[in-house]
């Protein structure tokens, strides 16, 4: 399979890796899920891996969105050249993080 990394964003939660997890398998439609990853692949060019480790203050989770589409051009016209894009994953990706940090109570922050 033919990857380009498109966007990547990281962030921590305040809460054990056994708290985050089942929470992050619950909010991702994963078709392929691994000790602490999981994948989604959607429409015909989009692919999210996420990944979750221990971090000294609660767990990391990380976030990579990739093109698995033919052609790079064609992906990029189809999505306006990603125009934006970076910044909309983060504030999704913060969004989730810190819901899954509000149930835990507990706090989250991008790194």
């Amino acid at each position: 399979m033919t990857r380009r990394l498109i966007a990547e964003v990281a962030g921590v939660v305040t809460a054990p890796v056994e708290r985050v997890w089942p929470l992050l398998r619950r909010q991702v439609p994963a078709e392929e899920v691994g000790e602490h990853f999981l994948a989604y692949q959607g429409g015909w060019w989009y692919r999210g891996e996420w990944r979750v480790a221990p971090h000294p203050d609660g767990t990391r989770v990380e976030h990579r969105v990739y093109s698995v589409a033919g052609p790079f051009w064609a992906v990029a016209l189809a999505n306006r050249l990603f125009v934006g894009y970076a910044g909309r994953t983060r504030r999704s990706f913060a969004a989730g993080l810190a819901g899954i940090a509000e149930q835990l109570g507990g706090t989250a922050r991008l790194t």
